[in-house]
């Protein structure tokens, strides 16, 4: 879908009134817009079409709102305006957040659909502003699309082939090592979450970026299709399970970020790539596995698959000690109970990290929440036959136990760790957030990131 904006400086003005000051604003405005505007407003309510005077065509556009600092004032406006382009009339640390906010309210998913192309334009004059929201627009358009995108359509091999497209894009380097060459190269539990599938599993591995820069690590949980496994799941629990693969989408999104922004890092992406399906040859219940890192792990649910395919990606990526590990996995839904659909939780080993992702977040109005690595649930996933459980043993405290569980894969002595626990779906709509695929902490995560990696 190509996006709604345009690199120039014309077009017709966009103007933000707040709600409380609109009446004192329209005592000073000419006769025909006093006019015009009461007798338009109760129709129109907050968005007003004043039309020129003598001449065809539009002299401004009002939006009226309840505060100028909200970016998500622009998130229905592309669908609201009329073919042509307009520019925002409002102070300019304003404008490259209701710009995105315009741009990603004008996001659709037309790919088995026809649906009404949006035909207002939003001009940009600055390059810089007019880059970066057209880089981070990109990329969580991809987020979505890879999201909304039905299971039998998004399988490993297409998650494949978008991180082979990013390479062709930006440089770099892919590989993936596929079925029993999963075996061969000792990433069983990977390999074992995905076996029973007619899709076979994978471990995706992009590098891009100077050698010698620091080492920033991306693993994004990939599991296409979540049925459950031989625990499966009921009807309405796996009926949006094509979003099981949000965390693959969040870095893959991500990444395209750090890449169009040239960021001066070393990224590698390591996405586990599994469908989780019922077969003969499917993981069970009680079954035991040794992990790359050696820990033995006894499967108390199949359910609880998405850390089983993690932990080995999480080993593999800390054999490089790079400067800072993240990971990004659709993993509980206990961290939903706990925090809702729309703000997503994480967790971290480094408290300084925390503390300026949680800032920069509440700074550009992508908000994520600090849980807690409590340690005292370390109890709770003790197996009697292995090192660990893959679950703890109450749903109290699930999103906790889940990252605890990753935790024993990483060594945060070294290399500082950060755990993203996403829903990656919006279940209703909000102003440049339609209901669908989402990108959750993507912009607080990726200017943490350009912040720190000057």
């Amino acid at each position: 879908m190509q996006l709604p904006i345009i690199h120039a400086d014309a077009g017709t003005p966009v103007k933000f009134i707040v709600k409380a000051d609109f009446d004192t604003w329209l005592s000073s405005q000419t006769s025909f817009i006093k006019s015009f505007v009461e007798a338009t407003r109760a129709v129109n309510n907050n968005v007003i079409l004043v039309p020129k005077q003598n001449a065809a065509g539009l002299e401004v556009v009002l939006v009226i709102v309840n505060e100028l600092a909200d970016m998500w004032n622009t998130g229905d406006l592309a669908k609201q305006l009329p073919k042509g382009s307009f520019t925002l009339d409002i102070p300019e640390e304003l404008v490259g957040g209701y710009a995105l906010s315009f741009v990603l309210g004008a996001y659709q998913f037309a790919v088995y659909k026809s649906l009404p192309a949006i035909e207002s334009k939003l001009a940009i004059a600055d390059e810089a502003t007019f880059n970066k929201v057209k880089q981070q627009a990109e990329a969580i358009y991809l987020v979505r699309d890879l999201v909304n995108m039905p299971a039998a359509d998004m399988m490993p091999q297409h998650l494949a082939e978008t991180m082979e497209e990013l390479v062709e894009r930006f440089g770099g380097q892919f590989s993936q090592i596929i079925g029993d060459e999963l075996l061969e190269q000792n990433y069983p539990t990977i390999h074992m979450v995905g076996r029973a599938s007619d899709n076979k599993p994978r471990l995706l591995d992009l590098l891009w970026g100077d050698e010698n820069a620091p080492k920033l690590t991306l693993v994004g949980k990939g599991v296409c299709f979540d049925s459950g496994g031989l625990d499966l799941k009921p009807a309405a629990g796996m009926r949006n399970m094509k979003k099981d693969m949000g965390g693959a989408a969040h870095v893959i999104g991500l990444a395209q970020m750090i890449m169009a922004a040239n960021l001066p890092v070393r990224l590698r992406v390591l996405v586990p790539a599994v469908e989780n399906a019922v077969s003969r040859n499917a993981f069970r219940p009680g079954d035991v596995i040794k992990t790359r890192k050696g820990i033995t792990v006894e499967i108390d649910n199949t359910d609880a698959e998405g850390r089983l395919v993690l932990c080995d990606a999480l080993a593999e990526a800390q054999t490089e000690n790079p400067d800072l590990l993240i990971d990004f996995a659709t993993l509980t839904g206990a961290c939903r109970i706990a925090l809702g659909t729309e703000l997503p939780g994480f967790y971290s080993t480094d408290q300084t990290i925390a503390n300026e992702l949680m800032s920069q977040g509440l700074k550009n109005q992508d908000p994520v929440w600090q849980l807690p690595l409590f340690d005292q649930y370390k109890a709770l996933f003790k197996s009697d036959v292995a090192d660990i459980a893959n679950c703890g043993s109450t749903p109290f405290g699930g999103s906790i136990t889940a990252a605890l569980y990753l935790k024993e894969f990483v060594e945060p002595a070294t290399t500082p760790w950060l755990h993203f626990d996403v829903m990656a779906y919006n279940i209703r709509p909000l102003p440049g957030r339609p209901v669908g695929g989402e990108g959750l902490g993507l912009r607080a995560t990726f200017d943490y990131l350009a912040n720190r990696y000057k």
